[in-house]
């Protein structure tokens, strides 16, 4: 979606996230180092498939927080959300767990490229997690800062199957897990969005210079045919 957001929005957001407390995702699970503000529920993923519900929780206030101390206007994300809203005709709720809301936007700067991975909620969180149920699954991210060249996002027609399992890298997968599929590649411009089913193998390419930002969340529609929004 070209110009998604206006240059003065990608320009506040830019600016502003420096307010907010970033870190580097652990280079054992990360191999290519991501800055990030604002908790992934997936980085709270136990191994039995279930949320550190007490380490999530603690970590959303924190994050809402410094939100508000950066004092976002116009806020990125929440200008997203309203305009994919009036584009559905309905607004866009945030995902809640036990009656409460989760965080509902991050973000991140990779530069040095993201492996082929996918996501799934329902993968994740086998049990379940949402007071809502999620019948699809997209995920939008937003670009306020990018480089000259690289960055690109790839998208395979290709998900998950057992026989994957053999390309396992860290989080990720290794790229002859999809090297004869189908694929769309999109470079990064500024203020464009991206709306994709994230169930899709996806990678993002290195960028030689410059920095790639972006605000991102994931939407789910439900069975009663809303959208909720989490990160």
């Amino acid at each position: 979606m070209p110009d998604f957001l206006d240059t003065s929005t990608c320009r506040t957001g830019s600016r502003r996230w420096t307010g907010c407390p970033t870190a580097d995702y652990h280079p054992a699970r990360v191999p290519t180092p991501i800055v990030r503000f604002g908790p992934a529920l997936n980085d709270y993923r136990q191994d039995d498939g279930r949320l550190d519900a007490a380490r999530h929780w603690r970590d959303a206030e924190a994050a809402r927080a410094a939100w508000q101390r950066a004092g976002m206007r116009p806020d990125p994300i929440a200008v997203s959300l309203a305009r994919i809203g009036s584009a559905w005709g309905a607004a866009v709720t945030t995902a809640t767990i036990g009656g409460r809301a989760v965080f509902g936007g991050t973000l991140r700067e990779i530069n040095a490229g993201a492996l082929v991975h996918y996501d799934d909620i329902n993968r994740e969180f086998p049990t379940g997690l949402f007071d809502q149920e999620i019948v699809a699954q997209l995920a939008f991210n937003v670009w306020v800062t990018v480089p000259a060249t690289g960055g690109a996002t790839t998208v395979w027609r290709h998900r998950w199957e057992p026989a994957d399992e053999r390309h396992r890298e860290a989080y990720g997968y290794r790229p002859e897990t999809v090297e004869h599929s189908q694929h769309i590649s999109l470079a990064p411009e500024l203020g464009d969005g991206l709306l994709f089913n994230p169930a899709n193998f996806h990678a993002v390419e290195p960028n030689p210079t410059g920095r790639r930002i972006a605000f991102a969340f994931f939407l789910g529609l439900t069975t009663t045919g809303q959208l909720i929004a989490w990160s």
